[in-house]
């Protein structure tokens, strides 16, 4: 491609065909046009993802932490059903679920939420199964018991409940 427009439509008027060589050129200007404005979008599109992975960075940058501290709440939780089930431990049963209270405040001005699944059909993106219950009583793939609740951050699951899901009796079986 000639350095000056001048060379340009001199080349045209040589070849006798200066209309073609216009069109030639501006079709040569309208590619070059689409490819400015597809790189345009492209790093549009980059810089809005790369402000996406920011965000998400500083929204889960305590996930680790709070993963650590989930099983610290199962262990006041078998703490608090092992005191009520010996009876006669209130003051311990008192300040353990104090301790409770305070860790879940905590989780919770992290973004934290628990929940549980006892009643909801299977989720296996929210839900771990542990075991299999036949029962005739619950509808098939439904949680029946809950061994330990799930925890949610900002609604990406940290831990998944851990569950027994129903199943059907079977009928051969009589």
């Amino acid at each position: 491609m000639a350095d000056d427009p001048r060379d340009l439509i001199d080349d045209g008027a040589a070849s006798g065909e200066p209309e073609t060589r216009i069109q030639e050129l501006e079709r040569e200007l309208a590619e070059q046009k689409d490819r400015m404005l597809r790189a345009m979008a492209e790093a549009d599109n980059v810089r809005r993802r790369a402000q996406r992975d920011a965000e998400d960075r500083v929204r889960y940058a305590n996930e680790s932490l709070l993963r650590e501290l989930i099983p610290v709440l199962d262990n006041l939780d078998r703490a608090l059903a092992s005191a009520h089930a010996a009876k006669g431990a209130e003051g311990v049963v008192a300040g353990v679920e104090l301790i409770q209270r305070e860790l879940l405040r905590v989780l919770e001005r992290a973004g934290v939420s628990r929940y549980s699944a006892v009643g909801q059909p299977f989720d296996p993106t929210r839900h771990e199964a542990i075991a299999r219950v036949v029962s005739g009583d619950a509808a098939p793939d439904t949680v029946v018991s809950e061994t330990a609740p799930g925890y949610v951050l900002q609604g990406r699951v940290l831990r998944p409940a851990l569950v027994a899901v129903a199943a059907a009796p079977d009928e051969d079986a009589a």
